[in-house]
This record gives structure tokens, sequence and C-alpha cells, in this order.
């Protein structure tokens, strides 16, 4: 077992079935995982029952921490209201404590007033429907220069002042962080931990997308090993969840060795 509280989303190894990614984790010593709505061919647009995706999960012994994600979910509309009736309602059948909320991320919505306003009138209709389902919502800021939503401070703000600490977290995503640079961290209200790394130099940060996102090792330039030495020394005891996208990840025909080697290196630095 790690030391670490370590978890696996499955767009780390978004080809594998979802049988075989719970067992994948498994081997891995992790009991914690994420599960996705955007993986063609797979749960859960594949069409999986939830009651099939909670069976499997019992089956391994693993806990689905998250359903990443409700895109766009600060755009609140009534297509926005359907999506994530559906996705709390998945949640809830198959298991999931809680539905990552990905904010929009395509320039606009980003004007100052406007976008405060449109997180809270997102957060304030998410909220009940969340409780009811006794499922966390957590913000996922974004650190992308385009996003509507990159400040780790503003999201906390709209959450405390709708009355939301007991409905919805953070997400704290090493990459984005570093996008952001954004210094603060709110390790109370923070309920999961995205680590990837970067190890290509010749890209400006402005510059740098999901496509660079590799498996946390020496040549990281993200300073992964300190934003975890940081939060863990600030109190956070919640998962740190591998969410690496580059093909050459997703390619690997190894991923065990792979992640079992990014584990030990992190882990070695704390």
């Amino acid at each position: 077992m790690t030391t670490l509280p370590f978890a696996l989303n499955h767009m780390t190894t978004p080809a594998l079935p979802l049988d075989a990614f719970f067992g994948l984790a498994r081997s891995l010593g992790m009991t914690a995982v994420e599960i996705r709505n955007d993986l063609t061919g797979n749960a859960i647009l594949d069409g999986t029952p939830a009651a099939d995706v909670a069976t499997l999960a019992r089956r391994h012994g693993v806990t689905i921490i998250s359903i990443n994600a409700l895109q766009r979910f600060n755009e609140w509309n009534e297509i926005r209201a359907t999506e994530a009736a559906h996705l709390i309602s998945y949640a809830k059948d198959c298991g999931a404590k809680a539905l990552v909320l990905v904010p929009v991320n395509d320039g606009s919505g980003q004007a100052d007033g406007e976008r405060q306003a449109n997180l809270k009138q997102a957060l304030v209709a998410l909220k009940p429907m969340l409780d009811a389902a006794g499922i966390m919502g957590l913000v996922e800021p974004l650190g992308f220069e385009i996003c509507s939503l990159r400040s780790k401070t503003e999201a906390v703000d709209a959450i405390v002042a709708i009355g939301g600490e007991s409905s919805f977290r953070i997400v704290h995503d090493t990459f984005h962080h570093h996008l952001a640079g954004e210094t603060a961290i709110y390790p109370e209200i923070t309920g999961l931990v995205h680590i990837s790394g970067v190890t290509d130099r010749n890209v400006a940060i402005a510059d740098l997308r999901d496509s660079h996102r590799v498996l946390v090792d020496q040549n990281d330039t993200l300073d992964n090993v300190g934003q975890i030495r940081r939060l863990l020394a600030a109190g956070y005891a919640g998962p740190f969840s591998f969410e690496p996208f580059a093909d050459e990840v997703h390619g690997l025909v190894d991923p065990v060795s792979a992640l079992k080697a990014s584990m030990a290196y992190i882990e070695a630095g704390l």
C-alpha cells in the first residue's frame, strides 16, 4: 500500500474497459477511482447502467470518488440543468461520492462581475440537486487564459457567499494551479487533488494544454511534489488522483510500472 492516498482517474488509461480499469487501480494498491462521461466506447457514454458500474466497483473493492464531469456548469440554462440531473442521478446510482464541475473554457463569460454572477447562479441551482442525492459538487477552476473560472479564491468566495460549504468543495489541479499563477491554496475546502506533470520545457506556460500532461517524474516543471507537500502541511488529507491526458501516457504498454514509478518518485520527495 502507498503512503499517500493516491487515486486513479480513468483518463490515465481511457482505452481500458471499466472492469480492467478498476482492476488496474487495485493492482497499484489504490481503492479510489474517478470515472468519466467523456470516454467514447466506455462507461458512461456507452450506455452502461449505473447499477452495473456499482456492481463492478463492489466486486473490485473500489470507491468511485467522482464522476468527471459536468461541463460548462457555470453557464446555467435548461440544457445544463438536464445534464446535471442526469449525472447526479447516475452518480447516486453507481455509488459515486461527487460530481466534478468544469467551467466554460472558450473565452466567453470572463467579464468581471459577469463571471462571478454566473458562478453563483449555477451553485445556487446545483445545491439542492446535489443535496437531495447526497452528492458533493467539486468545482474545478482551470488555469487556461480563456477560462471563465481560473481562480480558486473566486470559487471559494462564491461557495461561501451562497452558504454552500456543506455541498461543494474545490479541486486543486496541480497543472491548472501552475497555469493560473495563483499562490493561494484552500486545504480546508479542497475535496480532490488532480496530479499530472509537464516535462516539455520548450512550451510557454500560456501555451500548455492537456496534451502536455504526463505522469509526474524527475523532469516535472510544475513542482507537483512541492504543491503536494504544501497541501499536506496545510492539513489536506484527501485523495491525490492521477489525471494525465497525453497520448504518450495513454499508449503505454505497461501503465502499471509507469504509475508505480511516478508514485515512488512523488513519495520520495515528500
